[in-house]
């Protein structure tokens, strides 16, 4: 017999010929695949009723994420089967389960907008810094995700039959810590003279320089001004009339005490390392600080200095109590510093001076003239040292002391 087209005759017993098909065009009867009743259909159209189903049934992927979930779904995700081939091996009554591939053809759109979501850029640190001192704002850390490996992830679960993937993010550190800022920002040096609290004009003047110096900051290379920074000593300025040195003499006017605070300024620059550019001694001897460190301002005398760091150095200033401090702040360059006072030659004052008066007193106390130099001492961080430098020389006038007796 010939065979056409797949087909074949059959001679039956009555001597009839039939035609029967080797080749069936439809599913065989009660066929079910994935749920869905496909016996009896055209191939075609059992293919199209299955894979309509696994559609419907097609579990999502979902990316959880610090930003919120990230569903992708039918038609978004798409598959591979076996329908086609399982269809036309199904026999008669087979309840069948095709095996299906979800695919993604975006996945990379998708990883890319996850990723852009999730995104965050970190905030810097900030100091903030004024006359009452330092206050610091945290940091804020960015944050990443990694790209390929999320790509990764979105594959494996595909791949697995997996719904669901979790975000992996790492923190992104900012540039500016308060960490960093804090290290920028430590003690330098500290030096304070004590005052008499009870004179008030005097405490008043102390106070308003301190107060106009506090919170300053010297920028890398930057110069420091004593006069330019508080100002005329005027009573327009707000300063009063008090004890000042005038010519070798003890008298009244206007900002008297205000040397204090610039000696005590000066002693403080010094421990921290400023460059002193100009500094001046008192024709006497003042009681506040050891001879040769003293620094005297007047309308031709200032008191500068220059910040040798690569970094700023910020001050502070504090005046109550009977105290004046100045605290200088920075970065520490491992090194100290400290000062050294020696006396080279003492002058005694000519004999005192007697006037008459209501009562007996000291009207002015005799004080020593001296000859004196100060030094600059520089330790490394296990105390060894490593320079002296000589400050200034100075020389200090003798004081002859007034004595007020009765008349005889």
């Amino acid at each position: 017999m010939r065979k056409t087209a797949k087909c074949f005759y059959t001679l039956l017993l009555a001597g009839s010929l039939f035609l029967s098909c080797g080749c069936a065009r439809t599913v065989a009867e009660g066929v079910t695949v994935n749920g869905a009743e496909v016996g009896g259909l055209s191939f075609a159209a059992a293919e199209a009723a299955v894979r309509r189903q696994i559609a419907q049934t097609l579990p999502p992927l979902i990316v959880h994420s610090p930003a919120g979930d990230f569903v992708a779904e039918y038609p978004e995700l798409s598959f591979t089967d076996d329908v086609s081939s399982l269809l036309r091996r199904a026999k008669k009554g087979e309840a069948l389960i095709a095996q299906v591939r979800r695919t993604f053809a975006e996945a990379e759109a998708f990883a890319e907008k996850i990723c852009r979501a999730n995104a965050e850029e970190g905030t810097d640190a900030q100091m903030r810094f004024d006359a009452d001192g330092f206050e610091y704002i945290r940091e804020r850390d960015g944050r990443s995700c990694d790209y390929r490996a999320l790509l990764r992830d979105i594959s494996a679960a595909l791949e697995e039959g997996e719904s669901e993937v979790t975000l992996s993010v790492f923190p992104r550190p900012p540039a500016v810590t308060e960490e960093r800022l804090r290290e920028q920002s430590r003690p330098l040096s500290s030096f304070s003279t004590r005052f008499d609290a009870s004179n008030a004009p005097r405490s008043h003047n102390i106070f308003l320089a301190a107060s106009r110096i506090g919170g300053t900051v010297v920028p890398p290379g930057g110069v420091f001004s004593f006069n330019k920074t508080v100002g005329a000593r005027t009573q327009e300025n707000g300063f009063e009339k008090a004890a000042v040195i005038q010519d070798g003499q003890f008298v009244e006017g206007v900002g008297g005490g205000v040397c204090q605070a610039s000696t005590t300024l000066f002693n403080a620059a010094l421990l921290a390392g400023m460059k002193i550019t100009e500094s001046r001694a008192h024709s006497l001897r003042v009681s506040y600080v050891a001879p040769s460190l003293d620094a005297m301002v007047s309308e031709a005398s200032d008191l500068k200095f220059v910040n040798p760091y690569p970094f700023p150095v910020y001050l502070l200033a504090k005046a109550e109590g009977g105290e004046v401090r100045f605290s200088f702040f920075g970065t520490p360059s491992g090194v100290r510093y400290a000062t050294e006072s020696k006396t080279l030659l003492r002058v005694a004052p000519p004999p005192a001076k007697y006037v008459e008066g209501t009562e007996e007193k000291v009207l002015r106390a005799e004080q020593e003239g001296l000859a004196s130099e100060s030094y600059l001492l520089t330790y490394d961080e296990e105390g060894n040292l490593l320079s002296r430098e000589r400050i200034r020389r100075d020389s200090y006038a003798a004081v002859q002391g007034i004595v007020q007796i009765l008349p005889e």
